[in-house]
């Protein structure tokens, strides 16, 4: 069974930046490609970003591009997502999840790292 724990999430200042950490246990997490996503109260799921499993190609939807970067650590067996330039509308708990083919087709994901962006 897939096992993802998302950590790293916080209070951040608007124009602030966070780092969260996306560890798997029971798989090899390079064999999968990695999404983000982000749930907020009263907005729909929204993909922030995904990694492919073999050349490791980052994609970004517009509304993210150039703030927000994955990348991953094979050797830790973690993912991460570095927020930068946040903005209150960031504000929501982030997933990390198996991302079949970088579709968003989301098969497994953790439990979330809240963000809050507030000044």
């Amino acid at each position: 069974q897939v096992q993802l724990e998302e950590s790293g999430g916080g209070l951040a200042q608007p124009g602030g930046s966070l780092k969260l950490s996306c560890v798997a246990s029971r798989f090899a997490l390079d064999y999968y490609a990695i999404g983000w996503f982000r749930q907020a109260p009263g907005k729909e799921r929204e993909g922030l970003a995904c990694i492919s499993s073999n050349e490791g190609k980052a994609y970004y939807p517009d509304s993210v591009k150039g703030r927000f970067t994955i990348s991953r650590d094979n050797a830790k067996n973690t993912v991460y997502l570095q927020l930068n330039n946040l903005k209150p509308d960031d504000t929501g708990v982030y997933h990390c999840a198996t991302d079949e083919f970088c579709t968003g087709n989301y098969l497994e994901w953790g439990r979330g790292t809240q963000v809050t962006v507030s000044s």
